[in-house]
């Protein structure tokens, strides 16, 4: 078995490492620029694509309908446990 090592050329670049990891792209920190960066959020919002009025309302109509139907299911399933213990146990009104 033979293993052949071999050494980079001189000049050659080997893995470069950031010259300060805590910096944004391992270069010089750079200010916060309060107008920039809400000119970036303006920028930003309107990419996003928004759902519609109508979108909007039957999605929240769904959500309020599962919640509903989610906290009846729970009375119900804690009146028959509630009901089985005082059965059981005789305790409780």
């Amino acid at each position: 078995m033979t293993v052949s090592v071999t050494t980079p050329k001189s000049g050659s670049q080997g893995p470069q490492k950031p010259r300060n990891p805590g910096t944004p792209q391992g270069g010089a920190s750079h200010r916060f620029n309060l107008m920039q960066y809400l000119r970036e959020v303006r920028a930003e919002a309107l990419k996003v694509t928004w759902p519609t009025r109508r979108q909007t309302m039957t999605t929240t109509g769904a959500v309020l309908a599962m919640a509903a139907l989610t906290s009846v299911f729970f009375f119900v399933v804690d009146q028959i446990i509630g009901l089985g213990v005082r059965s059981l146990f005789g305790v409780g009104g």
